[in-house]
């Protein structure tokens, strides 16, 4: 059952339990870590890329189980509509979640949707047209 449950989850409540334990100041404009670079600037990483980051690499796990053929797929984007059902409604409803870091966020997630939906469909397709030999078309 643990393996249904989509990992797009772990970023929203990364985002809503820094959100919303944090007032006052943007707790996303933080940098995190400066490194100087070759042509004299410093590039710095501040909390909001690392989240979107932290969210790409959940999207790339998500793409990877759905490529896998399981009896949990059906649940699993069931769970994952669900929860861009959430981070719809978050980034509408919620002043905490008006703001880019959140919709790149819901984004990954309608990603995780989509994706999800059509790998599963192409995988179905694939193993009935292997599985059907009587069909002169092949």
């Amino acid at each position: 059952m643990i393996y249904s449950i989509p990992l797009t989850v772990l970023p929203l409540i990364v985002f809503n339990a820094v959100g919303y334990s944090i007032s006052g100041a943007d707790p996303w404009a933080i940098v995190l870590v400066g490194i100087p670079m070759m042509s004299g600037v410093t590039w710095e990483l501040n909390y909001a890329e690392l989240l979107i980051i932290f969210g790409i690499f959940m999207l790339f796990f998500e793409v990877m189980k759905a490529a896998r053929a399981s009896s949990h797929n059906i649940t699993n984007h069931v769970l994952s509509t669900i929860v861009l059902i959430v981070y719809v409604v978050e980034f509408v409803v919620a002043p905490v979640a008006a703001n880019s870091v959140f919709l790149i966020l819901t984004l990954i997630a309608l990603f995780d949707v989509v994706a999800g939906f059509s790998i599963t469909i192409r995988t179905a397709t694939r193993d009935v047209a292997i599985g059907n030999h009587n069909d002169p078309t092949l």
